[in-house]
């Protein structure tokens, strides 16, 4: 059995969800809940990282700082994690970061570009933090590709990697194949961020630690990007249920998502919806559901036939220019 690491993602990637409204007293109330379930790392911000507010997806309610120092003065045990996407974040913002209190940087890119972390992976190590090599849309790379992304990771100086499942796309088999091969790869812990789309979080985290993932992503309620991640509170059932040894008590976290939904009040929580099923189905990123909608709404085709063309191009975040296009040569064909 597996002594694992309970990452809870809820005030990073729920701030997706939340359109990045999270305050300060929202991120302040809910860490301390975290903090006094015994959860080991917190993740905290704009749903996109460090220095994601931004017009185009969305600006935050408050500054990083201020969302940070929120979660800092907050816990007592846990450590405040930050999302880190080389080009939205600088180093300034790692400088930042270490001076209000953050222990951890998940350092992320694609699946398959870990060079562009180089420099920041290792600006950071040398400031004290823990880093997490980060690896972002893993169901897109191969188990080899995802081994070689690792390694290089691992030479910049990641104390761990994170295989982030961020289109909800893979079933446990293909989890277990992508953990196994990492795990040959590197000398450092593993683990696993998996979104619902296909209703299978949970089972592809006992997939991951069956192949020696010892780090879990969840988020209260489940609340997250696109169909949301694994629900925190179930995976922690489940894994003291599988018999895994983890510090989170399952009283307390329960406790703490109720402290959550008081939050954010009667916004609605994460299902899974045909939308988010199809963009699993199809290995599209969450974030193009909006874009897909309103080209298919522009120029008069399915939706659902869009998401199928957009996961045979192999999207990637931020090619909403191909949405239209493929709007555009599907009207040519197959009109509503």
């Amino acid at each position: 059995m597996a002594n694992i690491t309970f990452v809870d993602v809820t005030l990073r990637d729920g701030n997706h969800t939340y359109r990045h409204q999270f305050t300060p007293e929202i991120i302040r109330n809910t860490a301390a809940a975290l903090d006094a379930a015994g959860v080991d790392m917190i993740e905290v911000g704009h749903g996109d990282g460090i220095g994601g507010s931004s017009l185009h997806v969305g600006r935050a309610a408050a500054t990083d700082r201020e969302l940070l120092e929120a979660a800092c003065g907050a816990v007592k045990n846990a450590k405040v994690a930050v999302f880190f996407a080389p080009g939205l974040g600088n180093f300034s913002d790692l400088e930042m970061a270490a001076e209000v209190g953050v222990k951890v940087v998940r350092m992320a890119t694609h699946a398959t570009e870990a060079d562009i972390t180089e420099q920041h992976i290792r600006r950071a190590k040398a400031m004290g933090l823990y880093i997490c090599g980060y690896l972002v849309s893993a169901g897109m790379a191969s188990p080899e590709k995802l081994a070689e992304e690792a390694r290089k990771m691992e030479s910049y100086g990641a104390d761990y990697i994170n295989l982030a499942e961020s289109q909800g796309h893979l079933v446990p088999s293909e989890v277990a194949a992508r953990v196994a091969a990492v795990r040959r790869a590197v000398n450092i812990p593993i683990g696993f961020h998996p979104h619902n789309n296909l209703g299978l979080a949970i089972g592809n985290i006992l997939a991951a630690i069956g192949e020696g993932a010892s780090f879990v992503d969840g988020s209260l309620k489940g609340f997250g990007g696109g169909a949301g991640n694994a629900q925190t509170e179930v995976a922690v059932a489940a894994l003291l249920r599988a018999g895994h040894t983890l510090k989170t008590d399952l009283f307390k976290i329960m406790d703490a998502a109720a402290v959550f939904k008081a939050q954010v009040g009667s916004y609605p929580m994460p299902v899974i919806e045909n939308d988010s099923i199809l963009m699993g189905y199809a290995n599209v990123y969450g974030g193009y559901l909006h874009p897909v909608q309103e080209a298919a709404k522009k120029y008069g085709v399915d939706p659902r036939a869009l998401v199928l063309r957009l996961g045979a191009r192999k999207v990637v975040a931020a090619q909403e220019d191909i949405v239209v296009e493929e709007a555009q040569r599907l009207a040519a064909v197959s009109p509503v």
